[in-house]
Parts: C-alpha cells; sequence; structure tokens
C-alpha cells in the first residue's frame, strides 16, 4: 500500500475511534444535576409522551438509569482507555507522516518536476489517441470485411 493510503486509512481509523468515544461517552455518562433548582429526573410527575397505553420495550434501552458506584468506576476508565487508542492512532500517523520522502530543491523543483511529468503525459496521451485513431479505422474496415462478406453469404443462399 502506498503512503498517501496509508495516511487516507489511519485518517479515517483515527476519525472512528474519535467519532466512537464521542459517543460513547455521550451514551454511558452519569447524569449531573444542571442546577439546585431544576427538579431531579423522576421526583416530579412528568407525562407520558407515548399516548399508546402499551407501548412496546425500547429495543435500545438506556445502559443503566442509576449508575452505581462500579459503573462509575467503569466509566472512569473508558475515557482513559479511548484517549489512549486515539493517542496511539496519531502517533502512527505522525509516523507515517515522518516516513514521507522530503522534496529537494523546494517549491521551484517540484513547479520544474511537475511540468515535465505533464509533458511526459502529454507525450504519451497524443500516443494513445493515435492508437485509438488507427483502432478506430481497423475496426471501420473489419465491419465493411464483414458486411461484405455477409451480404455474399446471402447472395449464395438467394441463388440456390
Amino acid at each position: 500500500m502506498d503512503a498517501i493510503s496509508q495516511l487516507q486509512e489511519k485518517v479515517n481509523t483515527i476519525a472512528t475511534i474519535a467519532f466512537t468515544t464521542i459517543g460513547t461517552l455521550q451514551r454511558d455518562a452519569p447524569p449531573v444535576r444542571i442546577s439546585p433548582n431544576y427538579p431531579e429526573a423522576g421526583s416530579a410527575a412528568t407525562p407520558n409522551p407515548n399516548p399508546n397505553p402499551n407501548p412496546n420495550p425500547n429495543p435500545n434501552p438506556t445502559p443503566n438509569p442509576n449508575p452505581t458506584p462500579e459503573s462509575d468506576t467503569e466509566f472512569a476508565k473508558q475515557p482513559k482507555l479511548m484517549s489512549a487508542d486515539l493517542v496511539k492512532a496519531a502517533k502512527q500517523f505522525d509516523a507515517l507522516v515522518a516516513a514521507l520522502p522530503l522534496s529537494e530543491g523546494g517549491e521551484e523543483a517540484q513547479l520544474r518536476r511537475i511540468a515535465q511529468l505533464q509533458a511526459e503525459n502529454d507525450a504519451v496521451g497524443q500516443q494513445l489517441e493515435k492508437q485509438l485513431e488507427a483502432a478506430e479505422r481497423e475496426l471501420q474496415e473489419v465491419r465493411e470485411l464483414f458486411g461484405e462478406a455477409a451480404d455474399h453469404c446471402l447472395n449464395m443462399k438467394k441463388s440456390d
């Protein structure tokens, strides 16, 4: 795999880890009281937003509405593990970037090299265009010969 593909793959890995980390933290974070004046969840009677008297159970229930000290401890470990994964992926990305070859001669040398490659590309493109035109002419000749052969076969069958 070339260097650019490896860099793209590592960026995708970093993005996946970041999104997973944020999603997990958002999903598993214990509730935090916003202010002392705001009522606790479940302390006041809240209207049922679902008018259906027989609601279906939620296929994705929330993890634990009343966290225990063990779940708080487990939650506290998650950010550390996830951030370690993120840092590891970022360091791998940095190592890949550091392994890229340095350009010699600066920007002017790169521009000359780009112009040279563009000229080579144009020359190869012209050769391919000539070959394509020759192939199209040959295809047209073959079609004409095939048409003549088909006409001769039909004429021979008619004369029998």
